[in-house]
């Protein structure tokens, strides 16, 4: 064979393997399509305009996309009525893992269509396995928060302002009183009166089922502004998104809550975070890395410890060396309650 006949069949031979791996990298990279989890967030009422709670669960959705290659779509809950059509359309359309994100999700549609699909698995935000009767939902997992560790450690950041200000009394606003809520004031009041006995805490409830009705919140904040509150604590979703706009309007401190709200101005004394981002991105890596032994009927609890829970940048009205001490008063009470040695009540 001459030097040119070998040539031509190296190069041949070469094209022969190169086609084949790039067939076989092709069939790979469709298979691994095929094979993407995919994954349906469903959110409650007050949609992705909230600034909270059901934003960070799109943002951990996101993030999955991102990094984990995961095929993910939102269904937008409008209506009451919308939460368990949107979790069987999930169900229905092959959906691997289905979030609902809220607690209301619990009472009625989430156990009804876990139950009606049992081969796909649902993850509900702020749902709890007793929420959904006596029994564990086996294709349920339950993510729950310690919001009264949040809670607490911007009840102490309100407190120590007011003590700076001479003044005494601070305020938190409900949506209503579900769980997550009663939580988070509970460690409110707790740690704000843990920093002085004198501080004074007002808490009202706007009775807003929809979490989205801002005038309720708003004028809840505007009537515990005139009876003295100089820092209101939103715990309401989009309703509170109101509350904090009355903080701003009578030159009072607000604190936001589920994402660092201080995007929303210098009037943010602070805010009580919920990383429910993470609880979604987590569950979903967890899910992906062995799905067939992902386990439900269960719940996972996020708080301090794991970093699930924590507070939000201070505001830069606060002269430097405030929020310096500020900070560090409120990261040595976090280590104290990872520790154990103070327990923030959850009621």
């Amino acid at each position: 064979m001459n030097t040119r006949t070998r040539f031509i069949a190296a190069v041949s031979a070469a094209l022969v393997v190169a086609a084949a791996v790039t067939g076989a990298l092709a069939t790979s990279g469709k298979a691994a399509q095929r094979a993407a989890i995919r994954v349906a967030v469903v959110t409650d009422i007050g949609s992705l305009n909230d600034k909270g709670f059901n934003a960070l669960s799109a943002v951990g959705l996101q993030r999955a996309e991102n990094k984990l290659g995961v095929d993910g779509r939102i269904f937008i809950t409008q209506t009451a009525a919308d939460r368990q059509p949107n979790l069987v359309a999930a169900a229905q359309q092959g959906y691997d893992l289905v979030f609902g994100v809220g607690v209301l999700f619990a009472f009625g549609p989430l156990p009804t269509v876990a139950k009606a699909f049992p081969n796909t698995m649902f993850a509900g935000i702020d749902v709890a396995q007793s929420d959904m009767g006596t029994t564990p939902i086996p294709n349920v997992r339950g993510i729950q928060f310690k919001e009264q560790e949040a809670g607490c450690l911007v009840g102490n950041i309100a407190a120590l302002e007011m003590l700076r200000e001479k003044r005494n009394t601070i305020s938190a606003v409900g949506a209503n009183k579900v769980p997550a809520i009663v939580r988070y004031i509970a460690g409110y009041k707790y740690c704000a009166q843990r920093v002085s006995k004198n501080i004074r805490v007002l808490v009202n409830y706007a009775n807003d089922p929809t979490f989205a009705d801002q005038a309720k919140c708003r004028a809840t904040a505007l009537s515990q502004i005139a009876r003295g509150s100089h820092v209101v604590f939103q715990v309401a979703g989009q309703c509170g998104l109101g509350a904090l706009d009355a903080a701003k309007s009578k030159g009072v401190w607000g604190i936001g809550v589920d994402a660092d709200q201080s995007f929303l101005g210098p009037h943010i004394l602070t805010s009580a975070r919920k990383r429910v981002d993470q609880a979604v991105f987590d569950t979903i890596k967890e899910y992906m890395a062995d799905p067939k032994g992902f386990k439900g009927g269960i719940d996972k609890t996020y708080d301090l410890k794991n970093q699930g829970v924590g507070f939000g940048k201070l505001s830069p009205k606060l002269p430097a060396s405030v929020r310096a001490a500020f900070g560090k008063s409120t990261n040595a009470l976090a280590r104290l309650i990872i520790q154990g040695k103070v327990t923030p009540p959850a009621q």
